[in-house]
């Protein structure tokens, strides 16, 4: 079980009830009943009529293709493109020979369908895990594909949301990528989670389908379905004991505050008019949001169209990509982010050998060591489409460390023709050195996520440890600060692209510490809009200066408040 977040009591007694709290990663106002999830012993649960061996083999792989068919269909209706992702590589790992001849091994050997593909999916996973990093993370994504499998082959429904007929705040130990992206925000009113941290799946997902979410939230398995509780997903608290009269109130906060976010429009900007541009995190054309109100893209992730393939795409494929980002954005920042890939995010045409430790490896621009010529290509293609359309993209590197790095792509990126270019910090290195970073470059980009876990150390996905990912810790706004100081005195802009620029808490504290640009998922960018309206410049620096001088993030959000 999830220890609470430091310097925070899991459980405040209180004379109408408990207050549970644990990390808030999606902001929001919620109250309803409680409905818990199902956990995978349903599975399992009753008689299994026992066939001849061969048929149970048959029963076993098709259940696993059946699973492969249903996650790859609801990949296809996937609006967030970080879902997408997740979803395709799950439907995968379903449809992997190696994984269906074990279950069919198995089966063959005397065991049932359901034993057969529990079996087989233990063994890949020990090995995912073993493996670490990258694949680690990816032995999760086993235990949902086993239990959709195992619930195809007993024809019970793959998703165990519960459904009780009326609205309510779900309850569940964690969920799948799956079930979080079938989560009907008129019916799931808020979601509470035992584990997960502030990058992980469900807050993501969560965060861009605009359901209030506490997650690392200690004690809430306990909750008995039907008590009625009051969901704060910005400051990850939980209140049980809550009367109809205050469930109401809740509402009614909760409408005026979407009612007013969806009226929201026009720039970033302080309450005295200092400008911080909202921008939009995307992964296609696709993803372009026309009704929400945003200054452009802060992140294409251009990953998405190199995914799962045996071959890289071609450069008029890839051409095609980027002027169709382009075109819809003529007069907009769109900021290109190259390939981010490698043995942690392993991509098969890459032909990288497998590391022990994958985070710490051949990663994002660290691949151009090995294949110079997928950096080039791209970056080619992306020069073709700017030409095209007489867009002037700006261009940047994942994953950086050094100066010398960021030199070789500077002159790469400017050789072409590409004019603003920049680099992403998510390594301390990188930070700490932002100053002569930005003597090469134009700007930098800050990519929280990465930057939190290998600032404190933790894996992103490492839910007993997600108090240390939470994004006021105040190590990492020291090193925002660092990056947006060097910024300030090169006179060049720095952004902020990872989780963090969604929060409409930190925004203010981020404007404050000098940040010029916030990138986000467009469902975040109103919220955002909003918090930066409500504060002047000098009440956001001093907000920036106590939560800096802050020893825990429950203190750095005090004293910023």
């Amino acid at each position: 079980m999830n220890e609470p977040p430091e310097g925070r009591a899991p459980v405040t007694e209180t004379s109408g009830g408990v207050t549970l709290r644990g990390l808030g990663v999606s902001p929001g106002l919620a109250a309803g009943p409680v409905c818990r999830m199902e956990d995978s012993t349903r599975l399992l649960d009753g008689h299994w009529a026992a066939a001849e061996p061969h048929v149970e083999a048959g029963t076993a792989v098709r259940a696993l293709e059946q699973a492969s068919r249903a996650l790859a269909e609801l990949a296809e209706r996937a609006a967030e493109p970080e879902a997408r992702a997740i979803l395709e590589a799950q439907s995968f790992i379903a449809a992997d020979p190696l994984l269906q001849e074990s279950v069919r091994a198995n089966a063959l050997d005397g065991m049932h369908a359901p034993d057969a593909i529990t079996a087989a999916c233990a063994h890949h996973r020990e090995a995912l895990v073993t493996a670490g990093g990258y694949f680690a993370e990816r032995a999760a994504d086993l235990d949902d594909i086993r239990n959709r499998a195992i619930a195809a082959a007993r024809n019970l429904p793959m998703s165990a949301i519960p459904d009780p007929g009326h609205p309510f705040v779900l309850v569940a130990d964690d969920l799948s990528p799956a079930d979080t992206i079938t989560l009907d925000p008129a019916t799931v009113l808020a979601v509470i989670t035992e584990k997960g941290g502030p990058t992980s799946h469900t807050a993501i997902l969560a965060r861009a389908r605009g359901v209030p979410a506490v997650v690392a939230c200690r004690g809430a398995r306990e909750l008995r379905d039907g008590t009625r509780v009051a969901v704060d997903g910005a400051l990850g608290e939980v209140r049980t004991g809550v009367g109809e009269a205050e469930a109401a109130e809740v509402r009614w906060r909760s409408a005026e505050i979407r009612a007013r976010l969806r009226a929201s429009a026009g720039p970033g900007r302080t309450a005295d008019g200092h400008p911080v541009k909202l921008l939009l995190n995307i992964g296609s054309a696709a993803d372009l949001d026309t009704e929400v109100s945003a200054e452009g893209v802060g992140l294409f992730r251009t990953e998405f169209l190199f995914l799962d393939r045996r071959s890289a795409p071609e450069m008029d494929e890839q051409v095609a990509a980027y002027e169709a980002v382009f075109r819809a954005l003529p007069g907009d920042r769109v900021v290109v982010r190259t390939l981010d890939a490698g043995t942690d995010k392993p991509l098969p045409f890459l032909g990288l050998p497998e590391e022990t430790n994958p985070a710490l490896g051949v990663r994002g621009l660290r691949v151009v060591r090995a294949r110079p010529d997928v950096l080039d290509t791209q970056l080619d293609a992306i020069a073709a489409a700017a030409r095209a359309t007489g867009v002037r993209p700006w261009v940047m590197a994942p994953m950086v460390t050094t100066v010398a790095e960021v030199a070789d792509f500077a002159r790469r990126a400017r050789s072409r023709g590409i004019v603003d270019v920049g680099a992403m910090v998510e390594v301390p290195a990188a930070a700490l050195r932002a100053s002569r970073l930005l003597a090469e470059l134009d700007f930098l980009s800050i990519g929280t996520n990465d930057l939190s876990q290998y600032t404190c150390a933790v894996d992103r996905q490492h839910g007993e440890l997600a108090d240390l990912l939470d994004p006021w810790q105040p190590a990492l706004l020291r090193l925002v600060a660092e990056c947006a100081d060097a910024g300030r005195r090169a006179g060049k802009p720095v952004g902020v692209c990872g989780e963090a620029a969604a929060d409409p808490l930190l925004a203010p504290v981020l404007a404050g510490l000098g940040v010029t640009s916030l990138s986000m998922s467009a469902l975040s960018v109103p919220a955002v809009r909003e918090a930066l309206a409500g504060r002047t410049l000098a009440e956001c620096e001093r907000a920036a200066r106590s939560a800096l001088e802050a020893d825990d993030p429950a203190e750095a959000r005090s004293r910023a408040g």
